[in-house]
């Protein structure tokens, strides 16, 4: 119980950067190893850890120097003390750690190195030192991004222009699933970093990952329509073109609602409202009444969808909102005049209903005749 409320002691002074009372309490220890080297906690870290996590370089430095603490000690996930203080920001401390050994592309977990863990935080400085003493952009992580495709998405253009400067080549690359960082890029909006790639990396029009998906597809879906139009005017994206089930930017867009990127693609685009993914014939409103997306089916309604259409399988929207159990959906599909006929297997709507509120849809609501 004694040396457990040690542990916590020297865990709350090293964590608020208390090196007088640490170095009291290391002193008067009787083992000072097993305080020192110590995996504590579930996370399994040690006291170079918290100091390198929360900046405080005197408390490194004291390990290092004073107590002799191995600087490739790492935790349960294999993260070093230079993993923790790239990753929040600490440029002296990562400088100090590289400077007395600590390997610069360690991995933790994942196959993570300081440098993407860095990316992440978007501190020029920290990846500057990083990069000044050899640290590898081009390393892969288990899901095959690298620190540029991480620099991607968290968006700050700075952090891209070094990365391309200290190595040309680093946008050549694709994760496991194919994707690149300008999908990386435009699937979370960054606008500014989409312009600089489109400038200085030779990405093809329409490029695809494992699942049939552009970066046009990624950023229409999402709402990002600066970076759509970007794509179109620098990049001349295809706005229909077709993932490996056939689909559209429209019937995408439609699957997360985004009502703005519909009325782009249809009235700015001249886009078919009614053109069918071809894998099973489903148009924008089938998408739409499956994910229960009430507002937007009305949407597309005013755009001009024909809200008769059937898909492959002779099914309605209103089966669609069914197998998805949307009572709301459902509801309006009927009150805007869509009968519950059968599909091609004499299959009716209502039979694909299970929750009750879904089936009590079908007693409340008057359908229309047929």
């Amino acid at each position: 119980m004694a040396d457990e409320n040690i542990f916590k002691l020297l865990i709350k002074l090293t964590q608020e950067g208390h090196l007088c009372q640490i170095r009291t309490q290391i002193e008067q220890a009787s083992e000072i190893k097993s305080f020192i080297n110590a995996h504590l906690g579930k996370s399994g870290d040690t006291l170079l850890h918290y100091a390198a996590r929360h900046g405080h370089l005197d408390i490194v430095k004291y390990f290092v120097e004073d107590l002799n603490v191995d600087i490739e000690l790492y935790n349960n996930d294999y993260k070093r003390a230079l993993h923790e203080a790239a990753s929040m920001s600490h440029d002296q401390c990562v400088r100090y750690l590289i400077d007395n050994g600590a390997k610069v592309d360690c991995l933790k977990k994942a196959d993570w190195t300081p440098l993407m863990m860095a990316c992440t935080r978007c501190n020029l400085e920290v990846i500057r030192v990083l990069l000044d003493h050899g640290a590898d952009p081009t390393l892969q992580n288990k899901d095959g991004w690298n620190s540029f495709h991480i620099a991607c998405r968290e968006g700050d253009p700075a952090v891209i222009e070094h990365l391309l400067h200290s190595r040309p080549d680093v946008w050549r690359t694709e994760s496991k699933t194919r994707r690149t960082p300008l999908h990386t890029a435009a699937i979370h909006g960054c606008l500014e970093v989409v312009k600089i790639l489109l400038e200085r990396c030779d990405y093809k029009p329409d490029e695809k990952d494992s699942c049939g998906v552009t970066p046009f597809m990624d950023a229409v879906r999402n709402g990002h329509l600066g970076v759509a139009k970007l794509l179109l005017e620098k990049h001349q994206a295809c706005p229909t073109a077709v993932d490996i089930l056939g689909a559209q930017p429209l019937h995408q867009a439609s699957v997360t609602a985004q009502d703005e990127a519909l009325h782009f693609l249809i009235h700015e685009l001249s886009v078919d409202v009614n053109v069918r993914a071809t894998a099973l014939e489903l148009s924008a409103l089938h998408y739409a009444a499956k994910e229960g997306h009430t507002n937007t089916i009305k949407a597309l309604l005013q755009l001009g969808a024909d809200l008769h259409a059937r898909d492959k399988k002779g099914r309605s929207a209103l089966h669609m909102a069914c197998i998805g159990q949307h009572a709301i959906t459902a509801r309006t599909l009927l009150q805007l005049g869509l009968a519950d006929t059968a599909d091609s297997t004499g299959t009716r709507a209502r039979q694909h209903a299970k929750k009750p509120d879904v089936t009590k849809v079908f007693e409340t609501t008057e359908e229309p005749e047929l």
